[in-house]
């Protein structure tokens, strides 16, 4: 596994969305670590991590668990994951709830409505018949709002750059698992200090979506990110490490 782990304080884990690696955090990173101790992972299949046998969310949250095994984090470590990190991270809670302390769903739900889920299907099509390349710009469309993507054409760039030397297999296995997410049943049985965290324009994982995620947990705290998509790292940094902190450091 290809983790990178930066500053110091108390542990601090965070998994990137399907349609990054884990520079998506570089804009959070500077401040998170200045009292934490950063453990950015790149997934099965991004930077220099291999593939695994991941046919689930569950299988990746396994995964994960056995990472913070071979990093020998304590049990106060926190987890924080956005996107697709987000649900691993949820999953992770569920499964293995005991072995860390608070966790940041920025954003996650319990699962995708019918019609939600067939983006997924597309996206794990094209990745397998022509590569990357070929997803690119759907991607782009599904984390960051309109507006912000012709503002910003320079992220835009970065962002496609890193994800087409994503593995386009692992890609491909990690949009089915997607599809058939269903984390409905075990979120009630969550017991780690969580909090949701989603953008008002965020049409990947909608608001009211993950808002139902965060009623589905006792104790959970939702926090909504006005003006922000699926992204709230990259789009507003400031405002998302506010956020972060608040709750962690409460």
């Amino acid at each position: 596994m290809d983790v990178e782990s930066i500053g110091t304080g108390r542990d601090l884990v965070l998994l990137h969305s399907l349609l990054a690696d884990r520079n998506a955090f570089e804009r959070v990173t500077p401040v998170l670590a200045r009292k934490r101790r950063l453990h950015l992972v790149n997934l099965p299949g991004y930077g220099a991590s291999s593939a695994i046998a991941a046919d689930s969310i569950e299988d990746y949250a396994d995964h994960i668990a056995a990472v913070l095994d071979s990093l020998r984090l304590a049990r106060d470590v926190d987890v924080l994951g956005n996107g697709f990190g987000g649900f691993i991270a949820v999953a992770l809670a569920a499964r293995h709830g005991r072995r860390f302390a608070h966790l940041v769903a920025a954003p996650a739900l319990r699962g995708f409505p019918a019609a939600a889920k067939q983006p997924f299907y597309r996206m794990a099509d094209l990745a397998a018949s022509q590569g990357m390349p070929a997803i690119l710009e759907a991607a782009i469309q599904r984390m960051f709002p309109a507006a912000f993507a012709l503002a910003h054409p320079e992220i835009v760039a970065e962002r496609k750059s890193a994800l087409e030397r994503a593995d386009p297999k692992c890609f491909r296995s990690a949009c089915l698992a997607l599809a058939k997410l269903d984390l409905s049943g075990v979120t009630p049985d969550i017991r780690n200090r969580t909090l949701v965290v989603v953008g008002s324009d965020d049409a990947t994982t909608p608001p009211a979506l993950a808002n139902q995620l965060a009623a589905s947990i006792s104790g959970a705290q939702f926090h909504e990110l006005a003006g922000c998509g699926h992204c709230p790292q990259i789009e507003d940094p400031a405002r998302f490490v506010a956020a972060v902190e608040s709750f962690l450091d409460g």
